[in-house]
């Protein structure tokens, strides 16, 4: 089992840790919080304390889940130093105690309305001598992960086939032609890059499903040597994109130049970039003047994922820079480079996780505003701060905004269970219209 504190995890380990394990809450079928190791919670001390019941619950051995396990288990995941993911945006928990056996507290330094959001991620699902509480039981055999319900000692009964689950983690054109030809249920996961396998696929009306994620869809800067050191250069490549072009191949994918998708925790509606308001041709003649002026040659490396949408995106992108005296060169992903493709479902709903996200890496003003957001003492302060933060994000321009995430499944007729949401989350054990 994929240990949740090693660092990111991707989307097979998140599946699969949350089909076996669970954390205080998880997400329900349409995104929403459902109980999970705790059964009821309640926030006191003015947002400042959040003290959950724990459910009778037990560990894959048999063995009860007690407060002072999970307390013990949530504190090392968020421990300084903890490689868990979520851990830079939990800074404001103080500690977890248990207060009874079968009562958790969770003190926080400062009021986190969200908390709860985090805390459903597979990122901070509680594992024991690497296994969970279920809801689903892991069953290796020779070729797929086989899950079932976990055993209730308490009223036994019969697992049928079509209570189990068989995950399988295979490539995306592979994954589609099993599911056109009727050999799997679910095709989970999809993303821009692997799109142009779904939609050129025989599939039956309905089964291609597209999530309405929020989240981040553009370019990091990751260098800041050379052209893309001056700020002005950087928004002069932000502003060339035709970024209605670059969603046209699919319905509904909503394009956007701004950093936050709406005003989320934020004091003040999103920034838009101040060239936003200009027609695109007026944009692009500018972008050219920027490079023009630089008077020197400008060679960008742009890191981007495998599969044939990344390929389309690459020509959209490349026959733009070209088009304002840029050359561009493509990159893998995980190499180095000058821009990198970011696509990431915002694992909760405020306006910190986009700018934290979009200042990878950021000028000392923004990064300082970001932090002051962070840090702030009270909802209302975080709420200034982070208008602040996304002002000076904005005129930093460390992310080039094109998108919102694509998310798509491919989905039987008989997993009616199955729900568009916002996390673009569909647990393994929600999936039928009588789950287990």
């Amino acid at each position: 089992m994929t240990d949740t504190g090693k660092g990111a995890l991707g989307l097979p380990s998140r599946l699969l840790i949350d089909a076996v394990a669970q954390g205080l809450v998880r997400f329900d079928a349409a995104g929403q919080i459902e109980p999970g190791l705790a059964e009821r919670w309640i926030v006191t001390d003015g947002g400042m304390s959040y003290i959950f019941r724990l459910r009778e619950a037990r560990w894959a051995d048999g063995t009860s889940v007690t407060a002072e396990q999970v307390a013990d288990r949530l504190q090392r995941q968020l421990a300084p130093g903890a490689r868990n993911p979520l851990a830079p945006f939990l800074t404001a928990v103080d500690q977890v105690v248990a207060m009874t056996p079968q009562v958790v507290e969770v003190q926080l330094k400062r009021p986190r309305p969200d908390l709860l959001k985090l805390f459903a991620q597979p990122e901070l699902a509680l594992l024991r001598r690497g296994s969970g509480s279920g809801p689903l039981e892991l069953r290796e055999d020779a070729r797929t992960l086989l899950l079932r319900p976990l055993p209730d000692p308490d009223s036994p009964q019969v697992v049928g086939p079509e209570d189990q689950v068989r995950l399988t983690g295979e490539r995306a054109a592979l994954a589609v032609a099993r599911f056109a030809a009727g050999q799997t249920d679910l095709v989970a996961g999809g993303s821009f890059a692997d799109w142009p396998l779904a939609v050129r696929a025989q599939l039956a009306a309905g089964a291609l499903r597209i999530d309405p994620a929020a989240g981040l869809f553009g370019l990091s800067i990751v260098s800041r040597d050379g052209f893309l050191a001056d700020p002005a250069n950087r928004a002069a490549v932000a502003q060339a994109f035709d970024r209605g072009a670059i969603t046209a191949a699919v319905p509904g994918w909503p394009a956007t130049e701004r950093l936050l998708p709406e005003q989320l925790d934020s004091v003040a509606p999103p920034v838009s970039p101040a060239w936003a308001a200009l027609p695109l041709d007026q944009r692009r003649a500018a972008a050219r003047a920027q490079v023009a002026a630089w008077g020197r040659p400008v060679t960008l490396r742009l890191a981007l994922p495998a599969g044939p949408g990344a390929t389309e995106l690459w020509g959209q992108l490349a026959g733009v820079l070209r088009g304002l005296g840029v050359m561009p060169v493509r990159v893998p992903i995980a190499v180095p480079a000058d821009l990198r493709l970011l696509d990431a479902v915002a694992p909760y709903d405020s306006a910190r996780w986009y700018l934290a996200s979009a200042c990878q890496p950021c000028g000392a003003a923004a990064l300082a505003a970001v932090l002051a957001a962070r840090d702030a003492s009270s909802v209302a302060e975080r709420a200034q701060r982070i208008a602040e933060a996304d002002a000076a994000v904005a005129a930093d321009t460390p992310f080039i905004p094109l998108a919102r995430p694509l998310r798509w499944s491919l989905v039987a007729p008989r997993l009616k269970a199955w729900q568009p949401n916002t996390r673009a989350w569909h647990p393994l054990n929600r999936l039928r219209a009588d789950p287990t």
